[in-house]
């Protein structure tokens, strides 16, 4: 699953470990709070304040923890340009996981509204983003688009109860050794799909543990080892010329 957005790495950013609050948040990306659209968008465009978005997602309990917005090549655009948003079930902030709602949205035409589910492990700083079948809302600034948005947040919110659901059906599913390094080669398959081509890696190197935490047989620790091992790489390998 991919955003249907991108921000440099230069992007004004902000990260916290607790809530951000609403002058903290305005500080880096102020686009956020516009109160109109930019002025060039015309009357068919339906205006989506991300700001009331985020009171109602704060009424649910969950809390801004990041935020960013695109650099801006006119200075008329900074306080309408996109934005991305991601906040943290409160209950959750120090836990071994969190629940996540990555918010994107802008006032100047330039993003469509997107809402995703994810979820955080803190262990090892996975992030796996849900919306291939759930929890994936866009919305175009076109029409009567308030019930979408109010819609789209509920369904966000209601997925996180199948994501829940499905990891906790992945930690009852224990391997063996033998149906581990099945797992490990359809992941190396998948990320080194070329007809003919070696693969650098073993399925022995992603499924080694880089912590204790997940030194487990289950699918779930399974899972997250070698999604963290192919993501972050470090791994020494080889080509086919022994390279």
């Amino acid at each position: 699953m991919q955003l249907a957005s991108r921000f440099s790495h230069r992007s004004p950013v902000l990260r916290s470990n607790h809530p951000l609050s609403d002058d903290q948040i305005r500080a880096v990306a102020p686009s956020i709070f516009a109160e109109t659209p930019h002025e060039s968008r015309s009357e068919r465009y339906s205006y989506i304040r991300t700001a009331t978005v985020l009171t109602e997602l704060r009424k649910e309990g969950f809390q801004p923890f990041m935020v960013c917005q695109t650099r801006v090549r006119h200075e008329d655009r900074r306080d309408y340009t996109k934005h991305m948003l991601r906040l943290r079930h409160a209950s959750q902030i120090n836990g071994d996981e969190a629940n996540e709602i990555i918010l994107i949205n802008s006032h100047d035409g330039t993003s469509s509204y997107q809402m995703l589910a994810g979820m955080f492990r803190f262990v090892c700083q996975n992030g796996l983003v849900c919306g291939d079948t759930f929890a994936d809302v866009r919305v175009h600034h076109k029409g009567n688009v308030i019930d979408q948005v109010i819609e789209g947040a509920y369904e966000v919110l209601h997925g996180f109860e199948q994501v829940q659901d499905s990891c906790d059906g992945m930690r009852a599913i224990a391997l063996d050794d033998g149906e581990a390094e099945v797992f490990a080669r359809s992941a190396l398959v998948l990320k080194y799909d070329e007809p003919g081509k070696t693969l650098p890696i073993t399925e022995s190197q992603i499924l080694r543990p880089r912590r204790f935490d997940d030194a487990h047989a289950d699918l779930w620790s399974t899972f997250n080892r070698v999604q963290e091992n192919l993501v972050k790489g470090g791994l020494t390998g080889s080509s086919a010329n022994g390279r």
